[in-house]
């Protein structure tokens, strides 16, 4: 059975985090490692509370798991800090870990941070796809969204992000305002393509970076090429936000299934 390891924060209603990643993978038919970065306090009305783990315990859970079932890919999520980057970076290189998606959570839906750019440096010569909204893509290229939001300047923030971090990136459009959600795709070495993305009601927001970055992980666990792993995550993704879900009394999860 193939493999796909989360590296993620906790989010105890089960919407986001190594909860959503774990769901996704399941759905796959894949088996699902989870080691948690943080543990938050949160529910479909954002997040309240952070305990940031140790580094140290975030290395010990890493090499105990990495040691033991090798993971055919991995998603990364929430990364709190450098000290937390570099270790995870160092037991990725040493057990040669490939296929490894990164979903930038500089800040959650609310608001709540739970990374840090500094730590997407570290972990980036690491990373084989980086998976930033326009508001991350901004805060890492430290530059205002207002500059992301045309097509232009999608295309130009994916191709500086890819110079920078010398990885492929997929550029979300969901907090675009110009009424397309497409995503824009650069591979690391080559030119980019828009994805076309169906709109669908507006049901649930809760974790869809989440799910979509670990389906695209399970995807290339499965021996798909990067953009088909994109394809069908996306896909995927659009199906669970069309069924509908009402949960909680804020941003409900996503019915991925």
């Amino acid at each position: 059975m193939k493999t796909v390891l989360s590296i993620a924060a906790s989010d105890p209603s089960g919407g986001a985090g190594i909860q959503a990643d774990l769901r996704a993978i399941s759905a796959h038919g894949l088996y699902g490692m989870a080691v948690p970065t943080a543990l938050t306090v949160q529910n479909t009305l954002g997040v309240t509370g952070v305990l940031v783990l140790e580094p140290e315990f975030l290395a010990q859970q890493l090499r105990t798991v990495l040691s033991d079932i090798r993971p055919d890919a991995v998603k990364i999520g929430a990364m709190p800090g450098a000290d937390h980057a570099r270790v995870t970076a160092e037991l990725l290189r040493e057990f040669e870990i490939t296929n490894v998606v990164f979903d930038p959570v500089l800040a959650s839906t609310s608001g709540a941070a739970l990374g840090t750019v500094e730590a997407v440096e570290l972990l980036a010569p690491c990373v084989s796809l980086l998976t930033p909204n326009l508001p991350e893509a901004a805060k890492l290229l430290g530059r205002a969204s207002a500059e992301l939001a045309t097509r232009d300047g999608i295309e130009s923030a994916a191709d500086e992000l890819a110079a920078r971090f010398r990885t492929a990136i997929l550029l979300k459009g969901g907090h675009r305002t110009d009424g397309s959600f497409d995503d824009f795709f650069r591979s690391a070495d080559g030119p980019g393509v828009w994805l076309p993305t169906r709109i669908a009601p507006p049901c649930g927001n809760h974790g869809t970076g989440c799910l979509l970055s670990s389906s695209i992980a399970c995807g290339l666990a499965s021996g798909l090429p990067m953009p088909e792993s994109i394809r069908r995550a996306k896909e995927r993704l659009s199906d669970a936000l069309a069924r509908g879900l009402s949960l909680g009394h804020g941003n409900s999860p996503v019915d991925f299934r």
